[in-house]
């Protein structure tokens, strides 16, 4: 019996543009997150017993700014070969990117499977075999997975691979492949990388993505971490998924639904961050909230929406390691109130309430791009405010939609 540990897209050293520059950010636990949840990585190797570890493509994120990225990851290579443990890996497209990781000269424990076709490497202490490729490029748009060698009679076999399967959101389709294509190798576990999210795909064989050990940004939320696989007699008998994550992205919905003051909302948000809090174990926590539900309150809530996020800020940082990454309104009212229908004022409502912005702002995108190709990579957020897509703009409309109805109804109810 052995086990091995599986983990992919690490991204040492991922700046994680964006989010240093809101207010109240944790700085400094963004800036070391992937190096610190990487160390978690390295501990509990050792912890397990590990006998191998394998990295799934794009443990790096592009080119470093310097070489202490590379000295980083070699001293902690360098833990794991004290500790008898080897480190297969395969490069991504991220690891492509860069040109200094050409240069990184690898401990004698780690091995990188070539790019120009497949390689087997042999455990035979471990009855076990394992088949990878890197990628050659940035952009892999073959099978990688076509050309892999059939299992190895007799051993464990496992194939490393980077790849988007049979595609992914919000990932870009590189190395695609199909279950059926992975299960004519005769492999007992496939040990994926590129998508961010943990996923089993199948249990015969094992096709698993671990995601990524760390959360970059609110699009990755949830725990974070890696898969410890445990083999007896040469066939696969347990996936765990183990978080190792050290800064936890959340989204938080709200129902103010019968809320009827402001107390009330606050005391909702308090009640929802706070067990949302209790869940990550300590770690710190950047979330999102999101007010949904009828209410009385609507017009009031998107008015007062800047006030009402800096409160919600101040609610956060006084129950600890709680971080508001953004706050949004998605509430409607519970009853309209309409000024009497043949007036000015309710054909101008109307038509408010029924704009449609999707088609002019979707033609603003090449706009967008050009003033988006003119900024420094540094005002680049994660969550790139520059590049529109149609559920940004679905969202956009509606948020100007609801503020022109709010200020409407305020100058009637004045009147």
């Amino acid at each position: 019996m052995f086990r091995f540990v599986h983990a992919a897209d690490i991204h040492l050293d991922s700046p994680l543009r964006g989010l240093e520059s809101y207010p109240d950010a944790p700085v400094e636990q963004i800036r070391g997150a992937a190096r610190r949840a990487f160390d978690n990585l390295v501990d509990l190797a050792i912890d397990e017993g590990a006998a191998f570890v394998l990295l799934a493509g794009d443990l790096f994120d592009g080119d470093w700014k310097d070489y202490n990225t590379g000295l980083y990851f070699t001293h902690r290579m360098g833990r794991l070969r004290e500790a008898g443990i080897r480190v297969l890996l395969v490069s991504g497209n991220h690891d492509a990117a860069s040109q200094l990781t050409r240069t990184l000269r690898l401990p004698d424990n780690v091995t990188l499977f070539p790019h120009r076709k497949p390689a087997t490497v042999t455990l035979d202490d471990l009855g076990a075999a394992v088949h990878g490729q890197s990628f050659g490029g940035r952009v892999v748009s073959e099978d990688l997975s076509r050309d892999y060698p059939h299992a190895v009679p007799g051993m464990c076999n496992i194939g490393l691979l980077h790849t988007s399967l049979t595609g992914r959101p919000n990932h870009e389709n590189y190395a695609p492949c199909t279950v059926e294509g992975l299960a004519s190798r005769g492999y007992d576990y496939w040990a994926l990388g590129h998508v961010h999210r943990r996923e089993v795909v199948g249990r015969d064989p094992w096709i698993v993505f671990p995601g990524n050990i760390q959360g970059r940004h609110i699009r990755e939320t949830g725990p974070k971490g890696c898969a410890v696989v445990t083999v007896e007699s040469g066939r696969v008998t347990g996936v765990e998924f183990r978080d190792i994550d050290v800064l936890r992205f959340e989204v938080c919905r709200v129902d103010l639904t019968g809320c009827a003051g402001s107390d009330g909302v606050r005391d909702r948000v308090r009640e929802t961050l706070d067990a949302r809090r209790r869940e990550t174990d300590g770690r710190p926590l950047a979330v999102r909230v999101t007010l949904e539900g009828r209410t009385d309150l609507h017009a009031g809530l998107h008015r007062d929406r800047g006030l009402l996020r800096e409160e919600l800020r101040a609610l956060a940082a006084d129950l600890g390691d709680v971080w508001l990454e953004k706050l949004e309104v998605a509430t409607r009212p519970t009853v309209p109130d309409l000024p009497d229908e043949d007036s000015p004022l309710a054909g101008l409502e109307q038509a408010v309430a029924s704009l449609e912005l999707d088609g002019s702002l979707l033609g603003l995108a090449p706009e967008f791009e050009n003033l988006r190709g003119r900024l420094p990579a540094e005002l680049l957020a994660a969550e790139d405010p520059f590049h529109p897509d149609e559920e940004g703009m679905a969202s956009l409309r509606d948020e100007v939609r609801e503020l022109l109805m709010a200020r409407l109804q305020e100058g009637r109810h004045a009147d």
